[in-house]
């Protein structure tokens, strides 16, 4: 029996958390992992531009001691770097510049001497053109190309004061790269992550529909089966709500990067594509992630500023499934304490605040399950019920229930772990695992119900239920009752 806490529609947090793992939370600390679980992460994910095999196979052991000793299913992230270009490593790990320079980046070179020849991980001369702009460490270096001297570096004029350290990427909006996404070290790391016991992988630098097809087929030639989650940060991606629905259709679940996306797009795109992603992925039932700096400040501070408090709460009032938290859990001083921040103003926002509108309605190209999903939503809401149980086998039903964005609890069982994983993201889910019977998902809000999970309502006996559910392993929804337990 699993050891679970009172729950209401009020304290249950609707919009979920997902935690990049690291230094400070995933390294034996199995103590703070299961902190953070009930603090209320959801999902935690490991970050493939820093991640060592080992590392990371370990890592995954210790999620999944954390969420079965708390009884709870939490959703594991492989997230791919993609062609992420980076420099390489820096004598000293500080390098000055200033506006006027010239500085050279030589993929020839191998070790910086401390003069201004840096060593790059990528071959940039062949793909540059003179007069483009190129942002080194992730933006905080703002230059151009001023020649090409060689086939193997390219000559840049900077244009600020700042410093460059080991490892830090490069931004290239303006040079065409030919569309691949999946470098030789993506295709290792898909392959090393074909048997390991990832529910989502997250793909870099996506820039067209085409893209998310080739990396199916990469997937499935390697035997990987989570779902595909979309980062949309280029400036091609972003070019067009065309291009980005197009995308979305492709895919199981999206991730605004804003970070890399306000260096190549520009910073002042990004809250109207972020406004755009959200509602193009609760109109076709996608996985919605905010990431990049959601409390960037509680990296070093033990709150978050009024800011980020904002940005957070835009997030729940567009309606996504998730917001990500980056250096802030991975190597963080607060990594606890910005977990039950990130709750706190997820739930004050959802219950004083309602989700925005979506300009057009859930699209109904779909399946059967999203009507019947729509109706049991509407009925719960107009009969107000205490709960949404749904009984799934494949998860496309409470997919389907959470892209209604209802006001209250979503409880999901079904027999499968990986499904119960996968939809811990998902909005308003909250998801348990069961051996399949005819009456499971009843017996499931009457064990929640008798272990305190489930509150009654004062002066009631009963919970009221909407149970949605379908035959065993058919796919198909096609029941929903209204029961009293």
């Amino acid at each position: 029996m699993l050891k679970l806490r009172i729950m209401s529609s009020k304290i249950f947090k609707r919009t979920k958390i997902l935690a990049t793992i690291g230094p400070v939370s995933g390294n034996g600390n199995q103590q703070m992992l299961e902190d953070m679980i009930m603090a209320g992460l959801n999902g935690c994910r490991i970050n493939f531009s820093h991640a060592k095999y080992e590392e990371a196979e370990q890592q995954i052991a210790w999620i999944r001691a954390a969420a079965e000793k708390k009884g709870r299913s939490v959703a594991i992230m492989q997230d791919l770097q993609g062609p992420k270009i980076r420099l390489g490593e820096i004598k000293d790990n500080y390098y000055e510049v200033n506006p006027g320079d010239k500085i050279l980046i030589d993929y020839a070179v191998k070790e910086h001497k401390g003069d201004n020849i840096l060593p790059c991980q990528y071959n940039l001369a062949p793909k540059v053109k003179v007069g483009e702009p190129v942002f080194l460490f992730d933006g905080k270096v703002k230059s151009h190309v001023s020649d090409i001297p060689s086939d193997t570096a390219i000559e840049l004029e900077v244009e600020n004061s700042s410093y460059v350290r080991s490892f830090k990427g490069i931004n290239l909006p303006e040079t065409d790269f030919g569309g691949d996404i999946i470098p030789e070290k993506d295709l290792r790391d898909i392959e090393w992550g074909a048997d390991k016991d990832f529910d989502y992988i997250a793909f870099s630098f996506v820039q067209t529909a085409e893209d998310i097809r080739k990396a199916r087929a990469v997937m499935a030639e390697r035997g990987h089966t989570a779902k595909l989650v979309a980062k949309i940060e280029t400036k091609k991606a972003v070019e067009s709500r065309e291009n980005l629905e197009e995308i979305v259709k492709e895919v199981d679940g999206i991730m605004v990067a804003r970070g890399d996306m306000a260096t190549e797009a520009g910073a002042e795109i990004v809250p109207v594509v972020q406004r755009q992603l959200v509602e193009l992925c609760r109109e076709y039932g996608k996985l919605c992630i905010i990431a990049t700096q959601t409390m960037g400040s509680m990296v070093e501070n033990p709150f978050p500023s009024r800011a980020e408090v904002s940005d957070v709460a835009n997030a729940e009032i567009q309606g996504a499934d998730v917001v990500m938290l980056s250096d802030e859990t991975a190597m963080g001083k607060y990594p606890l304490e910005t977990v039950q921040e990130m709750r706190k103003v997820l739930l004050y926002t959802q219950n004083h605040l309602n989700i925005e509108p979506l300009p057009v309605g859930v699209k109904k190209e779909a399946e059967n399950y999203d009507g019947i999903a729509s109706a049991a939503a509407k009925l719960a809401e107009d009969l107000d019920a205490d709960v949404i149980i749904c009984q799934t086998a494949t998860g496309a039903t409470a997919n389907a229930m959470a892209t209604q964005r209802p006001t209250l609890p979503i409880i999901s069982v079904t027999d499968q772990p990986r499904v119960a994983n996968q939809l811990a993201l998902r909005y308003a889910n909250l998801s348990f695992v069961r051996p399949f019977s005819v009456n499971v998902g009843l017996d499931l809000a009457r064990e929640l119900k008798e272990s305190g999970y489930l509150q009654l309502r004062e002066g009631e006996d009963k919970l009221k239920v909407v149970w949605v559910s379908g035959a065993q392993g058919s796919g198909h929804t096609d029941t929903i009752k209204l029961r009293y337990v």
